[in-house]
C-alpha cells in the first residue's frame, strides 16, 4: 500500500495554485515561519471513553528506566518515541458526563465563560490550518449520539463535530472522486446553501434593532454558528475542482469499530501522508464490540468491574488490543519517509492517546492516562507531576505545548496556566 509520488506532487501543486487566498482572520496562516522548508506538523488524538485499568497501565517507577507494564508492552519498540505523564487532568468531576472535557479542559455548561469557548485541541489546530488541506480535521469513530460517545471534538461555538462512522465512509471521503454529474450537483448545492445563508443572515441582522439585550446575546451566538457554516462552505467551494489523491488501497468494508481499527489507522496514515488533512481524532467507546474479541461481556459493563478478577482480565484484554493497534499505528507512521526529508511521518506527527476518564470503575476524571508519541519531542520517560491538589499541573498545559509545536502562536489553552514544563523539543 503506497502512494504514487507523481500523483501526490501534482496534487499538492494543484492545491497550492487553487488555494491561493488573501490573508483572512478566519483562515489563519498555514505554516510556522520557523520551519518554512519542512513538511507540515500534524496531530492525531485518540480518545478512549472508559479509560485504562490503572493496575495494568501505570508503572510504579519514573524517569527513563520505568518498567513496561502489561498495557505498555506493545509499545516496547517505541519506548524512545513516546512519553507517559502521571497526574495530569482537568480538575473536573462528573464521570461519564465529564469525558467530553478530554480535549477541551472545560465542561460544555461552563464553556461560554471561557475566552475561547469550549473549543477542543484538535479544532484549534484545525483553525490554524484553515483551508490548506481538503479536510481541516477528520473525526473518526462510531457515533452513538450526543450522550453515547467520547464527544471529543468541539468547535469554538460549542458545536460537537460528529465522527465519520467507519472506514468505508472515510475512504470514500478521502480518495473516491465524485462523478462529473455529482460534482456539478455538489457545486449547485454549495451555491444554494450560500444563497440561503446570505438570506438568513440578512433577516437576522434586521432583527437586532428590535431585540432586547438578552435576545441580542442569543443572536450573537447564532451569528457565530452561521460564521462556522459560512467558513465550511468557502472551504468546500475551494476544493471542488481539486482532484483527490490516488492510493493503492481497496475500499474497505465496515465490520464494526473493533475489527475496523486497523483499517481506520491505515486510512488516517494515508490521509496525513497525502496531506488530505493534518489533524485527526479517533473516538473509541460504546461502539467498540468486545464480542469481536471473543468476550461475551459488554465493554461498558466490564469497565465497572468492581475489582472482580475475571472482569478485570477481560477488560485488560480489550485495552491490550487497543494498545496493540496504537503501537501498530506508530510503527506505520515511523515507516513512512517524508518527501525530500530524512524525517518520518511520526517525526512530524504528534500522536496522543488518552481518555477523559481516569478510573471507569470509580467514575473519576482525575489522573488521566496520557501518552504522547512522535511530533519532534524528546521522548523516552515516564514523567511525574505533583499529585497534591494545590500543586497539580493542568493537562491543558500539555495541550498548549502541543499547539506551539504545531505552529500556533499561543501561550495557553483552555483552563491551563501556560505550557508544560519538562517536555522539550528535539
Amino acid at each position: 500500500m503506497f502512494i504514487h509520488q507523481g500523483n501526490r506532487r501534482s496534487f499538492l501543486k494543484s492545491a497550492g495554485v487553487l488555494l491561493a487566498l488573501p490573508v483572512l482572520e478566519s483562515l489563519p496562516r498555514v505554516a510556522s515561519a520557523r520551519e518554512p522548508s519542512k513538511s507540515p506538523r500534524r496531530m492525531v488524538c485518540i480518545g478512549n471513553e472508559f479509560g485504562l485499568y490503572g493496575g495494568s497501565f501505570w508503572p510504579k517507577s519514573f524517569g527513563a528506566d520505568y518498567e513496561m507494564t502489561p498495557l505498555l508492552k506493545p509499545l516496547e519498540k517505541h519506548r524512545k518515541r513516546f512519553t507517559l505523564f502521571s497526574h495530569l487532568d482537568h480538575d473536573v468531576r462528573g464521570g461519564h458526563f465529564a469525558i467530553h472535557c478530554f480535549l477541551t479542559g472545560v465542561k460544555s455548561s461552563e464553556a461560554k465563560g471561557m475566552p475561547d469557548g469550549g473549543i477542543s485541541l484538535d479544532q484549534q489546530a484545525a483553525e490554524f490550518v484553515g483551508s490548506a488541506t481538503r479536510f481541516p480535521s477528520l473525526a473518526v469513530g462510531s457515533d452513538d449520539g450526543l450522550h453515547g460517545g467520547c464527544q471529543m471534538s468541539w468547535t469554538r461555538t460549542g458545536t460537537r463535530v460528529p465522527p465519520i462512522a467507519g472506514p468505508r465512509e472515510l475512504f470514500n471521503a478521502l480518495f473516491v472522486q465524485e462523478s462529473e454529474a455529482s460534482g456539478r450537483r455538489a457545486k449547485d448545492r454549495i451555491a444554494l446553501q450560500g444563497s440561503i445563508l446570505d438570506a438568513v443572515q440578512g433577516d437576522a441582522h434586521a432583527l437586532t434593532r428590535r431585540l432586547n439585550r438578552r435576545d441580542n446575546e442569543k443572536l450573537d451566538e447564532y451569528f457565530s454558528a452561521l460564521r462556522d457554516v459560512e467558513l465550511k462552505l468557502k472551504m468546500d467551494q475551494q476544493w471542488q475542482d481539486v482532484p483527490k489523491p490516488h492510493v493503492e488501497m481497496k475500499e474497505p468494508h465496515n465490520q464494526g469499530l473493533t475489527r475496523d481499527l486497523p483499517a481506520i489507522y491505515d486510512l488516517i496514515a494515508l490521509a496525513l501522508q497525502t496531506d488530505s488533512t493534518r489533524i485527526a481524532t479517533l473516538e473509541i467507546g460504546k461502539g467498540f464490540a468486545a464480542s469481536d474479541l471473543g468476550i461475551k461481556s459488554g465493554y461498558h459493563s466490564l469497565s465497572h468491574h468492581g475489582q472482580a478478577p475475571e472482569k478485570i482480565e477481560k477488560l485488560v484484554k480489550i485495552e491490550l488490543y487497543q494498545m496493540e493497534q496504537y503501537a501498530r499505528f506508530l510503527s506505520k507512521l515511523s515507516s513512512i519517509r517524508e518527501a525530500e526529508s530524512d524525517e518520518t511521518l511520526l517525526d512530524r506527527t504528534m500522536v496522543m492517546l488518552g481518555s477523559g476518564m481516569g478510573n471507569g470503575n470509580a467514575h473519576t476524571n482525575h489522573d488521566l492516562p496520557i501518552i504522547l508519541a512522535g511530533g519532534g519531542f524528546k521522548h523516552g520517560e515516564h514523567k511525574l507531576y505533583p499529585a497534591e491538589s494545590r500543586k497539580r499541573v493542568p493537562l491543558c498545559n500539555l495541550y498548549a505545548t502541543m499547539l506551539q509545536r504545531f505552529g500556533v502562536e499561543t501561550d495557553r489553552f483552555g483552563t491551563g496556566t501556560g505550557t508544560l514544563t519538562g517536555l522539550e523539543w528535539a
